[in-house]
């Protein structure tokens, strides 16, 4: 017999075990279910935390909406208030200096009640913003928190 008949007669080959085949697959199938699940429980978390967060901005949003317009419903009041005030002056004034002292002492008072009327709204607005914007911004922060530690 030749040296090569003698080597191909020791060579074992490994036999195909059923039963280690199916262990494997069932274990690599057990940790794809498991990774999904862990995927969805993730997904599914921080859907709910952006579903708060819209759910949020937007009571926020009809919060400063009220705010503002109660706001502007006060200054248009106090603005005609101020405009019969003059007019009820000027129907009593006996001259036409006392005329002219009543629209100054009228147009100084507009001048500063305007001013201090969009102080109020600019002051309110900035509110609305930093309100409207702080779920979003720490939605955003928690994400880059998570992103870092994965």
């Amino acid at each position: 017999m030749s040296k090569a008949a003698k080597t191909a007669e020791t060579i074992e080959f490994p036999t195909f075990d059923a039963a280690k085949a199916t262990d494997q697959f069932r274990s690599f199938a057990e940790k794809g279910v498991e990774q999904s699940k862990e995927a969805y429980a993730k997904f599914k978390s921080s859907a709910e935390e952006g579903q708060k967060a819209v759910e949020t901005a937007m009571e926020t949003m009809k919060k400063a909406s009220t705010d503002l317009s109660l706001k502007s419903i006060a200054a248009m009041r106090a603005n005609t208030e101020t405009d019969f005030s003059y007019m009820e002056s000027l129907l009593g004034a006996k001259s036409l200096s006392e005329v002219i002292e009543l629209q100054t002492a009228y147009m100084r008072k507009r001048i500063e009640m305007a001013v201090d009327q969009v102080k109020d709204m600019q002051s309110a607005s900035t509110k609305a913003v930093d309100e409207l914007s702080k779920p979003a911004k720490d939605a955003f922060e928690k994400s880059m928190k998570e992103l870092k530690v994965a």
